[in-house]
């Protein structure tokens, strides 16, 4: 299918895990560290400027955002690590991401956003690993590609792909800077959809630097 992707629109947030209704479509969802660049690689995705609220301080996104475009809903989950919060507001954004994977949901395809500029960091070992052992389908979009030349961005998705463990296909370059990427992230997406699992698939072309 080919999702109308410009057409999202912002449906509602949640602080508590219990306050998110049963699902009624396909879902997508996107984890990542704080200052991953997560609210940026959602609106370049979804071809909108300021629809997921961007900051240049971590920890903006403190709930569960939910956008849908076109009978999928985008699922913005709050980062995790380092973002300048109380102990008690992090525990919060914990119980609220673990609440959220607890849930008979449809996950067809979960978004693990990826510094590429960093060496694998242990709570992105925790996520895909918690990820792997209750088989969700997911990919890992590696971010900020625009910050560092071709030939680095090869060598750092290799790189962690041993670090993680993880087939390096299924592993996306991307930049919500440029663009790069997203065209291929979007086909992951379409066929998680289509496809269950298959959007986290083992095509030797995905995720090339471009």
């Amino acid at each position: 299918m080919a999702v109308r992707y410009n057409d999202a629109r912002f449906v509602a947030s949640y602080g508590r895990a219990e306050q998110i209704p049963e699902p009624s479509m396909p879902e997508v969802s996107f984890a990542g560290r704080s200052n991953v660049g997560k609210s940026s690689l959602l609106n370049k995705l979804l071809g909108r400027k300021a629809l997921a609220k961007v900051s240049s301080q971590p920890g903006r996104t403190a709930n569960v955002n939910f956008f849908e475009a076109d009978g999928i809903d985008f699922v913005d989950l709050p980062g995790y690590g380092f973002a300048k919060v109380s102990k008690a507001e992090r525990a919060r954004w914990a119980a609220l991401i673990s609440g959220y994977f607890e849930q008979e949901r449809s996950f067809n395809l979960v978004v693990v956003l990826v510094d590429i500029r960093h060496d694998a960091q242990d709570l992105d070992r925790q996520m895909i690993s918690f990820l792997q052992g209750g088989g969700y389908p997911f990919v890992v979009a590696l971010t900020k590609a625009d910050k560092i030349g071709r030939s680095k961005q090869g060598q750092q998705r290799a790189a962690l792909a041993r670090a993680f463990g993880v087939d390096v296909d299924r592993f996306v370059v991307t930049s919500a800077q440029t663009g790069q990427g997203i065209d291929e992230l979007q086909r992951r997406i379409e066929l998680a959809v289509d496809e269950p699992e298959a959007g986290a698939g083992t095509d030797p072309a995905a995720g090339d630097a471009e």
